[in-house]
C-alpha cells in the first residue's frame, strides 16, 4: 500500500509539473507570437521600394531608412570585427592558457558584471569618455559602446565552447610533439569552432537592436552619412524617435525598421540554432 502510494505520488507530481511546464511555455509563445503578428499587421503595408532607397524624411513627406540602415550595418560590422577577436582571444586565455591563473579570476569577475550592466550604462560610459570629451556624437563613439556590449558575450561564450573540447585530443596533440600554439589553434578552435561561431552571432542579434547605448554615443542624423567621425543615423535610435512622433509616416517607418531588425535579429537565431544542432549532431 505504501509503494502503491508513493508510485501514485510520484506520478502525479511528475504530471503537476509537465502541466505547469507547459503552461509556460505555451504562455509565453502567445505573447511572443502575438508581438510578432502585431509587427507583422504594422509593418508589411510600410515596406515599400523608398524604404531601402531614401533617407528618413523631414515630417509631413515620405521617405525611407536607407541612412539607418546603412548606419547600422557600418557601426555593427565595425564593432563585430573590432570585439570578435579581443573576446575569442580572451577566451581562449581563461580556457586554454590559465584557467586557474589569479588574473582569469579577475577577468571572470568583470566579464560577469559587463553581462549583467544594462547597456544604457555602458553608453552613458562611452559618452563621458569620448562624447563629452570630443565635444560631438559620432560613429565611433557607437562603434566603441557597442563593442564593448559584445566582447562579454563572445568571451563567454568561446571559454564554454573550448571547456567542451576533451582534454585527451589535447592530450594526443601534445604527445605527437605539437606546440601549445598549434594544439589551440588546430585543434580546440576546430573542435569549438560551431559553438564559438555561435556565440559570435548571438552577440550580433543583441548588439543589432540595442538603442541606448546608440543614443548616448552616435545619435541620429537625417541625412546620408558615411563618416564615422560625425554622428550617424541607426536603426533603432529612429525607431525610437519615429514611433514616439504623431506623424503617421515616421510612425510607419517605425514599424518597417522594427520588423528589419527583428528580421535580422530571427535569422540570427535560427543559424546559430542550426550550428548548434550541426554541432550536436555530429558528436
Amino acid at each position: 500500500m505504501n509503494a502503491g502510494f508513493k508510485h501514485y505520488y510520484r506520478r502525479s507530481t511528475n504530471a503537476f509539473a509537465l502541466t505547469l511546464s507547459l503552461f509556460a511555455m505555451v504562455f509565453g509563445l502567445f505573447w511572443l507570437g502575438w508581438i510578432l503578428y502585431t509587427l507583422f499587421i504594422h509593418a508589411i503595408p510600410a515596406l515599400k521600394s523608398t524604404v531601402f532607397v531614401q533617407n528618413t524624411p523631414p515630417p509631413g513627406e515620405k521617405g525611407g531608412l536607407l541612412n539607418a540602415i546603412v548606419g547600422s550595418l557600418m557601426m555593427s560590422g565595425i564593432a563585430t570585427c573590432i570585439g570578435t577577436p579581443i573576446g575569442v582571444l580572451a577566451g581562449t586565455y581563461l580556457a586554454e592558457i590559465a584557467p586557474n591563473h589569479y588574473l582569469s579570476k579577475i577577468t571572470r569577475f568583470i566579464n560577469g558584471i559587463l553581462l549583467s550592466a544594462p547597456s544604457v550604462v555602458i553608453g552613458f560610459f562611452v559618452y563621458a569618455l569620448v562624447v563629452a570629451k570630443s565635444g560631438h556624437f559620432s560613429g565611433w563613439a557607437g562603434v566603441i559602446a557597442l563593442t564593448i556590449i559584445l566582447i562579454p558575450v563572445v568571451v563567454n561564450s568561446t571559454e564554454s565552447m573550448l571547456r567542451l573540447v576533451p582534454q585527451t585530443i589535447r592530450e594526443a596533440a601534445f604527445a605527437l610533439g605539437a606546440p601549445e600554439w598549434k594544439v589551440i589553434t588546430l585543434v580546440a578552435y576546430r573542435a569549438a569552432r560551431s559553438g564559438i561561431l555561435t556565440g559570435v552571432l548571438l552577440a550580433v542579434a543583441r548588439i543589432s537592436g540595442e538603442t541606448a547605448p546608440l543614443l548616448f554615443t552616435a545619435l541620429n542624423n537625417q541625412f546620408f552619412n558615411s563618416d564615422l567621425a560625425k554622428p550617424m543615423a541607426n536603426l533603432p535610435v529612429v525607431i525610437f524617435q519615429f514611433a514616439m512622433s504623431p506623424y503617421d509616416d515616421w510612425q510607419d517607418l517605425a514599424w518597417a525598421g522594427a520588423f528589419l531588425i527583428t528580421l535580422s535579429v530571427l535569422a540570427f537565431n535560427v543559424v546559430a540554432r542550426i550550428l548548434i544542432r550541426n554541432k550536436n549532431a555530429r558528436h
